[in-house]
């Protein structure tokens, strides 16, 4: 293959993460919902019969359909089918930062979304055990607990180890995330649904409006 050639090939590529084929991805929606002239957040607590994450707390939200029109559709659907509202009722839907998560191979597009006042909410329980919102600012006056998880490298039995340098001694690098944890009256708030409203929250205390 002659140079030129190589250079046009490159040069028409449109970049993307690289292996994204291989990622799933899902869109999640932070819903807003003011109550008393107050802003709350709305989260659920997962059907105890679901087989991913039972009883765990979390945004509405689930994987972007071949027939969703982009992450934002995605995240509007999702919530309106599991809080059992009109897409319509949801509203000034913005985009924060993406997540990756190699390990899980997903993707997470993560918005924020005005609920409308006054609407009658209707969980679907299959998917939905319960129901409950927390006053915004509760999470921008408490900080939350921080922990460390740490990851080890273990290579298959059959790993060609004699191709590597240093060989069954190669330096694996470990790597480790911080987990966070907010507390509700009952409730534990950890995992994916804390990390994300931390990031929610940090852009609201660093924006010097």
């Amino acid at each position: 293959m002659v140079i030129q050639n190589i250079i046009d090939k490159v040069k028409n590529h449109s970049p993307k993460m690289l292996d994204s084929d291989q990622f799933r991805a899902y869109a999640i929606l932070i819903p807003l919902i003011s109550i008393d002239n107050e802003t709350h957040i709305l989260f659920e607590v997962r059907s105890k019969q679901l087989r991913n994450q039972p009883g765990e707390i979390c945004f509405p939200g689930g994987r972007i359909d071949t027939d969703d029109l982009d992450a934002k559709a995605a995240a509007i659907r999702e919530t309106s089918e599991e809080i059992g509202i009109d897409s319509i009722d949801i509203q000034q839907v913005f985009p924060l930062d993406y997540l990756i998560q190699p390990i899980e191979g997903r993707t997470i597009y993560p918005f924020i979304g005005l609920i409308k006042e006054n609407i009658q909410l209707n969980p679907n329980h299959d998917e939905v055990e319960e129901l409950f919102t927390v006053p915004l600012a509760h999470f921008l006056q408490q900080k939350p607990e921080k922990h460390t998880l740490r990851f080890n490298i273990v290579p298959d039995q059959n790993f060609p180890f004699h191709l590597i340098q240093g060989g069954e001694n190669y330096p694996w690098k470990t790597r480790s995330i911080i987990e966070y944890f907010y507390f509700y009256k009952q409730y534990c708030i950890w995992g994916l649904t804390a990390k994300i409203l931390n990031h929610f929250t940090t852009i609201i205390e660093n924006d010097p409006k």
